[in-house]
């Protein structure tokens, strides 16, 4: 009996130790570095960010992209979880491993095969000239803010219907069935008992896509380069042509992750609420 106890009471003791290390040498320490590099001169990073205009122009091109593509992969991922949970379990099995393929691809393989697609020479752009379109105008769209909500929204979708499946698959469906015995419309049981349900685990799916498309670095710098102003471009822009400036880059780093921290607890709080 001691024999059996002794190693159950050490996971408990160090059982976190790995983890904490993990924590430590991969955030912690990263983290500190930060912030030692944007206080390298004082507050001179902190003010040359709050008087440089780009700065401004960056954050709100930033959020605007990032709630258009949050906001597409949950107005599609939802209806598309919806769906899974309505197959059987051989045909899930095969759209679950479909819905995989784009989460399996980087952000530079997936901007460079949205190029071939749709860019001035992509393959569909070439059958939309064929049906009279002007390939001038369609091939330079991928390459605009709409595009890359497109692009992002292309691995994005994936990962809400992978999110929201569970909580659909496991809804409790008799209140559904008892408000259209009772005469509700079937769109009226939906808002008013499945949504009201489902709502924490939407908003919580919204706030995790929205915050990766915050911090997309590899498929904005494919399409777009330097021509959409948003915060990993711009720190992309301070480490690059020989301007190297570390402790600006850094600040805008805390920036960024201030930004994405502010949205994800805003999740966790929804998920606390259900």
């Amino acid at each position: 009996m001691q024999a059996t106890s002794m190693p159950s009471g050490l996971f408990r003791r160090y059982g976190a130790v790995p983890a904490g290390l993990l924590m430590v040498f991969f955030f912690v320490l990263p983290l500190g570095t930060l912030v030692a590099s944007a206080g390298e001169y004082g507050l001179w990073a902190f003010t040359r960010l709050a008087q440089d205009p780009l700065v401004v122009d960056a954050l709100g091109h930033s959020l605007v992209l990032a709630l258009a593509a949050g906001t597409v992969s949950v107005v599609v991922g939802l209806p598309l979880a919806t769906l899974l949970a309505a197959q059987p379990p051989a045909r899930r099995r095969w759209l679950l491993a479909l819905l995989g393929v784009p989460l399996a691809f980087s952000g530079l393989v997936i901007a460079y095969g949205f190029i071939l697609a749709f860019g001035r020479a992509g393959f569909v752009t070439n059958l939309l000239a064929l049906a009279g379109a002007d390939p001038a105008a369609t091939g330079t769209l991928i390459y605009t803010t709409a595009g890359l909500v497109a692009a992002y929204a292309y691995y994005l979708i994936p990962r809400v219907a992978l999110m929201l499946y569970p909580a659909i698959a496991n809804l409790d469906r008799r209140p559904i069935e008892a408000a259209l015995t009772l005469g509700a419309t079937p769109l009226r049981a939906i808002f008013d008992i499945a949504l009201r349900e489902l709502w924490p685990s939407i908003g919580a799916s919204w706030c995790l896509v929205t915050s990766i498309a915050l911090g997309t670095y590899g498929t904005a710098l494919a399409l777009a380069g330097t021509q959409i102003n948003i915060l990993p471009l711009l720190i992309y822009l301070k480490l690059s042509d020989g301007q190297t400036d570390f402790p600006q880059a850094a600040v805008l780093s805390l920036l960024l992750m201030a930004v994405c921290t502010c949205v994800l607890a805003l999740g966790e709080c929804l998920v606390r609420r259900r």
